[in-house]
């Protein structure tokens, strides 16, 4: 009996319901705002040093064809959430008064009952926090938005534009003004505050594994670098806020090898929309576009991912396109945490090509931005919000297909072809050269867009 249970025992345990379940990783995501593709000077950089971001990628994968599912924050931030495209949600600029909400066409939060990677993890077994930017609802005149408990959150400290803000983040003042209330931590020494609290979840959770969403903002406009240098020009108080965060980015990879999470932290970094200003295109990497902006540089931003012994190091994938609707049923592969019944996902699940593999996208990405015109000067030029960047102005409407990308309105007027095999900064137009393809994403865009609330 003892020779035959040696021989079966090798075959029982290849059995899943014999062998012991692998450790969940930890999934920490680090989202932000605002940060170009070519801000981080492993993707070619726009002359600031970032040696953190850089040994993140030189640990990790870099992604270079990854898309956020908008050139604005709020609907960016619901594609990473929801595993669908923000405009099912009725969310396609970003969240402000009751009253801008209705003039944008949209929602005043996102509802919770959209699917939500946070609340599956959640329901897996995993320790949830939310630590930093929110704008999915709440601040200004929208006081019923719902908690970050509706979404799977344990914790949630949000900032102003959030149903709960965190005190040391203002409870009242927006984040871009100079004035501070008296608990309220200096706007350059946020990122400092969400990293310590990021870190000190990590370590009170240590007993269960744990899914971290820190949402950064220190790249945003207007920069407020160290007390002392907030008289300098803009260039230069831009390089003081980035290296701040990388400097910030490097505190926190150590503080997780010193609770000893390194090698089981999954650590996604990614903007959430291009940058603005562009800096003559050096924050895009010479990408057309900018923050508001359906060309690449709005919506093509950086993606690191890194996971020691799972993800390659030093690898780059330029042939994947990955987008921010594909976390969510990624995620769930990797970790392995069952994805939500009866939901139909935007993304893709594309765990092979974050563990190495080649994977290519199999269906279009598609992108609404905002159904409210802007503002035009005396001559009726719209000059708002493209300061000096006149040809970052695009249409409202895009679809990406394998090689070929379609920009159009959303009457159907206006219509833009690029082939971004050949022509990444989108500087040649083809719709005519090639109408059977322009008329073709056309009608699917289109569609697409008619069959949204």
């Amino acid at each position: 009996m003892k020779r035959i249970l040696r021989l079966l025992l090798p075959c029982l345990l290849c059995l899943p319901w014999f062998t012991q379940a692998a450790p969940r990783p930890n999934i920490l995501f680090l989202l932000v705002d605002d940060l170009g593709w070519g801000d981080p000077a492993c993707f070619g950089g726009a002359g600031v040093p970032t040696p953190n971001l850089d040994r993140l990628a030189r640990e990790g994968t870099r992604f270079t064809q990854f898309y956020v599912a908008s050139p604005i924050c709020s609907a960016s931030r619901c594609g990473f959430i929801t595993g669908q495209f923000p405009a099912r949600w009725r969310i396609t600029s970003y969240l402000q008064t009751r009253a801008g909400n209705r003039e944008c066409e949209q929602a005043d939060f996102l509802d919770p009952k959209a699917p939500s990677l946070v609340r599956a993890f959640k329901q897996a077994g995993y320790a949830t926090a939310h630590f930093g930017k929110w704008h999915l609802g709440g601040g200004r005149d929208v006081t019923d938005a719902p908690k970050f408990a509706a979404y799977g959150y344990d914790v949630g400290f949000g900032t102003y534009e959030s149903p709960e803000p965190a005190a040391p983040l203002g409870l009242k003042t927006v984040p871009w003004g100079k004035e501070r209330e008296p608990q309220q931590v200096a706007r350059h020494d946020r990122t400092r505050w969400m990293v310590d609290e990021t870190l000190s979840f990590a370590k009170k959770s240590a007993a269960q594994p744990w899914l971290v969403n820190l949402w950064l903002d220190d790249v945003h406009t207007p920069y407020r670098p160290t007390e002392g240098k907030d008289d300098r020009d803009l260039p230069a108080k831009y390089r003081d806020v980035l290296m701040e965060t990388d400097r910030q980015v490097g505190r926190l990879l150590d503080g997780l090898r010193e609770l000893g999470a390194e090698k089981n932290t999954l650590v996604l970094l990614a903007g959430d929309n291009g940058p603005e200003p562009s800096l003559n295109r050096t924050r895009t990497g010479g990408l057309r576009g900018m923050k508001w902006s359906l060309y690449e540089g709005g919506i093509r931003t950086p993606l690191i991912v890194r996971w020691p012994g799972v993800i390659p190091a030093g690898r780059v994938n330029d042939t994947t396109v990955v987008s921010a609707v594909d976390f969510f049923p990624t995620l769930c592969a990797l970790a392995n945490v069952s994805v939500p019944a009866g939901v139909k996902f935007d993304g893709e699940e594309l765990s092979a090509a974050f563990r190495g593999g080649k994977q290519a996208r199999t269906t279009p990405l598609l992108w609404e931005y905002g159904r409210k015109p802007q503002p035009v000067d005396a001559k009726g030029i719209r000059t708002f919000p493209y300061p000096g960047e006149p040809d970052s102005k695009s249409p409202n409407v895009a679809i990406r297909d394998g090689q070929w990308k379609l920009l159009l309105n959303a009457d159907g007027t206006g219509a833009e072809l690029y082939d971004l095999s050949a022509d990444r900064n989108e500087a040649r137009n083809l719709a005519v050269e090639n109408s059977g393809v322009s008329k073709r994403l056309a009608e699917q865009a289109l569609a697409w867009r008619k069959s949204l609330p």
